[in-house]
């Protein structure tokens, strides 16, 4: 190897250090958080499986009763849908906005640590009838896809606890 590619592979991580590059994916959560209890109304909702999962992944866990919980991770609302953003000459649907709305809040066994936070998400996407089922998978993906950013999100506030 060139001294000259050294010398730029050197700069390039200098650079990335500088700059407060880290790999995401590993998030560190308060140690009051040892065992989590996750209180929802909907334990099938796509938010609720992604953060139990996510949790679980990062050291976290996550039992069944609050009783035997450090932590409880209230899901105050988990709401989703989509919304017509336009239409077409003929009131036909173009455009499309599926949203995910959640509340939540966190405390320990002595406190609140994290007062009921509100959060949405929104992707757009446009509509063509002539490709219902590519449509159709789309609204999914994108739901799926909004569901794993707000997890991140929630994991990125409890890790700066």
């Amino acid at each position: 190897m060139s001294s000259s590619r050294l010398y730029s592979a050197f700069f390039f991580l200098l650079l990335l250090a500088a700059c407060g590059y880290q790999l995401q994916g590993e998030f560190s959560v308060p140690p009051s958080m040892a065992k989590t209890y996750i209180a929802t109304e909907d334990r099938y909702s796509t938010f609720y499986i992604e953060l139990r999962k996510m949790l679980r992944a990062n050291g976290v866990q996550v039992v069944d009763s609050a009783r035997d919980a450090s932590a409880i991770f209230h899901v105050h609302a988990d709401i989703t849908g989509q919304r017509v953003l336009s239409v077409s000459a003929r009131n036909v649907p173009r455009e499309y906005e599926v949203f995910y709305t959640i509340q939540y809040s966190l405390e320990d066994e002595s406190r609140v640590l994290i007062e009921p936070q509100l959060l949405t998400l929104t992707r757009d996407y446009t509509y063509d009838e002539t490709k219902v089922l590519g449509k159709a998978r789309e609204e999914e993906f994108l739901r799926a896809t909004i569901v794993k950013d707000m997890v991140r999100i929630v994991l990125r506030r409890l890790s700066s606890i």
